[in-house]
């Protein structure tokens, strides 16, 4: 049996495309690159869309009217190409692609201290020798400026490739960013979500962080737009839900938990940190008074399957350290240093792994 292009086209004329209901020769689908080798026929399909839902039965409708239409023997099983008039663009690349760790430090609800936790443990990350930066993403109570005394400091603007990029404060070896070198400390901040959005996305997209291995992002209290929003702009190696010991915030905690690793979010949780453990006074400090209750973010940590991180203790030293713009794990002779430390060695070893 000879074979020749026009054989195979009169064959394929007899397949009709189901969108529109005319033949695929007609309709030009049929690319002009037919090959015949002996018995072994090729040729290519063009479809408009990537995504159309008949290309696959489009294809076995042509190869059974090749088979029907000339012979048996005709090898053609597997050998149509399928190509797309659908242009593929490329997605954006989404933003930091300088920093190796993005993580989210996030709390169900206010007043567990986690601002605290996200900027001393930006402080011990550093000591083990990372670069480190920290953005107050706290829309409504940015303290991060304060608790580095940079309040007073307001950042610059540089032309970095073309673009206008925020240049982040740096102190003690960190850069910082924060909405609250951008608004009025005085006053309260009253925006609806679509101002908080946007402001959250320029501080992620239209800042120099150059390289860095951690970037931290100190996230407002409970399961608002902002926590969406940051996910869907950067790729977060994971997130961090502080909370404390007593069961009224408990609660809180596992919502944080459950939002994150919610399918339509499912962003790693790293783990969880208990703050305010105990209480240890400076005159007594090998003594532990379990004030708000005892291990409860442990218990709820070994429940729900997540590492629990580090305990931190309560005492007056890390509230005073905070007031004078100089964190806690800057002070090498400090307890609560070393319990820093341990919190950023347990979250550097999980993220190697």
């Amino acid at each position: 049996m000879k074979l020749y292009p026009k054989l195979i086209l009169d064959a394929l004329a007899h397949v009709r495309y189901p969108g529109t209901g005319i033949d695929v020769v007609s309709s030009n689908m049929v690319e002009d690159n037919i090959r015949i080798e002996g018995n072994k026929v090729s040729f290519s399909l063009s479809f408009e869309k990537v995504n159309d839902p008949f290309i696959k039965s489009v294809v076995k409708a042509c190869e059974q009217a090749v088979l029907t239409y000339i012979g048996t023997e005709v090898e053609i099983v597997g050998n149509i190409t399928v190509k797309t008039k659908e242009v593929q663009h490329k997605a954006p690349e989404k933003p930091l692609q300088g920093v190796k760790h993005i993580i989210a430090v996030f709390s169900g609800k206010g007043g567990v201290g986690k601002s605290t936790v996200a900027a001393n443990l930006s402080v011990a990350m550093m000591k083990l020798g990372y670069r480190v930066g920290l953005l107050d993403a706290d829309i409504y109570g940015p303290s991060v400026p304060k608790m580095f005394g940079v309040e007073d400091v307001q950042p610059f603007v540089e032309k970095v490739d073309g673009k206008d990029l925020i240049v982040p404060v740096e102190q003690y070896g960190l850069k910082i960013l924060s909405i609250g070198f951008f608004v009025d400390r005085t006053n309260a901040l009253v925006w609806r979500g679509a101002m908080i959005t946007t402001a959250i996305k320029q501080l992620i997209n239209d800042a120099d962080w150059g390289e860095l291995d951690y970037l931290f992002l100190d996230m407002p209290p409970g399961t608002g737009d902002i926590p969406l929003t940051v996910v869907q702009t950067v790729d977060l190696s994971g997130v961090i839900v502080v909370g404390t010991p007593q069961e009224v915030a408990l609660a809180d905690v596992r919502k944080g938990i459950n939002m994150f690793t919610n399918k339509n979010i499912d962003v790693r949780v790293l783990g969880v940190v208990e703050n305010m453990a105990w209480f240890t006074p400076a005159e007594l400090p090998d003594n532990k008074y379990y004030i708000f209750g005892k291990e409860g973010c442990k218990r709820l940590a070994e429940e729900m399957g997540v590492p629990l991180l580090a305990q931190i203790p309560l005492v007056q030293s890390v509230c005073e350290s905070g007031d004078s713009g100089r964190p806690i794990a800057l002070n090498d002779e400090s307890p609560m240093a070393t319990a820093f430390g341990t919190l950023a060695y347990n979250v550097d070893q999980l993220l190697k792994k």
